[in-house]
């Protein structure tokens, strides 16, 4: 799967986006180390606090579905559709990556390719 193929799984998740107060979309392409593909989208809530990133979405189905080797992650996000622009993961989304995912885990933008380590370089763990 090449990085077009997920940034697209991504775009196409971003559709089914609930950003009714935002107004920004975001979706996820989760490539697991199998091939596997999940993929999320941000879910919005009146309590904001209760939104759910589109990374989390994806990195959670993809682990309630027995999933936690992950080799990729594409984010794609924006106003109006308009997705062309890079969207960056939240600090908490780097967090959960983090709890799954070792440093060099490829995030995919609309403007490269980077690792977990180049977004969070001294992550938080429990040892």
């Amino acid at each position: 799967m090449t990085n077009q193929d997920l940034l697209n799984a991504a775009a196409n998740a971003a559709k089914y986006s609930y950003s009714k107060y935002s107004g920004f979309s975001v979706g996820a392409a989760l490539l697991c180390k199998d091939g596997t593909v999940f993929t999320g989208c941000n879910i919005e809530n009146s309590s904001f606090s209760l939104t759910n990133c589109a990374e989390r979405t994806a990195i959670f189905k993809a682990v309630s579905e027995g999933y936690t080797e992950f080799k990729a992650i594409a984010i794609v996000g924006g106003a109006e559709g308009d997705l062309s622009r890079p969207c960056c993961p939240c600090g908490a989304c780097l967090q959960v990556m983090s709890e799954f995912c070792d440093g060099d885990l490829s995030v995919i933008l609309t403007n490269g390719e980077f690792s977990l380590d180049d977004f969070l370089p001294m992550r938080f763990e429990l040892e």
